[in-house]
């Protein structure tokens, strides 16, 4: 059984390389638009990982991050904070909400592919 990514990014392009990325590597992938969007797609779903953007429209990334820890079926979700912020105030932000890694887009498909390697869910 394949493991579930879900990547959460208001860019479409970044959607589909991220995905590209993912599915070439055997993960399934769900994708959404926003956290709002996210946080529907998320009910009775297993997802073993999400990618996130931090700058959407509706609801951010840190926002997102920070819904998604309240709910007790993915309170323990990592979650990858992918985004061209690269800021130390903003990556200490992530990581009090609850961020496990922090990739700073353009991103090379191998450092994507470690960073969901190392920290998906079994």
């Amino acid at each position: 059984m394949s493991k579930t990514v879900m990547v959460i990014d208001d860019s479409a392009s970044i959607r589909q390389v991220v995905k590209f990325t993912l599915s070439t590597a055997g993960y399934g992938v769900i994708e959404a638009c926003d956290g709002k969007d996210a946080l529907n797609k998320l009910i009775g779903q297993r997802i073993n990982l999400i990618v996130c953007d931090v700058n959407m429209p509706n609801m951010d990334g840190i926002s997102f991050l920070k819904n998604l820890k309240s709910l007790p079926s993915h309170k323990f979700t990592p979650v990858i904070m992918l985004t061209t912020e690269s800021q130390e105030a903003k990556k200490q932000e992530g990581r009090l909400a609850g961020a496990r890694a922090w990739v700073v887009k353009p991103f090379k498909p191998e450092q994507m592919l470690e960073a969901v390697s190392k920290l998906i869910l079994p």
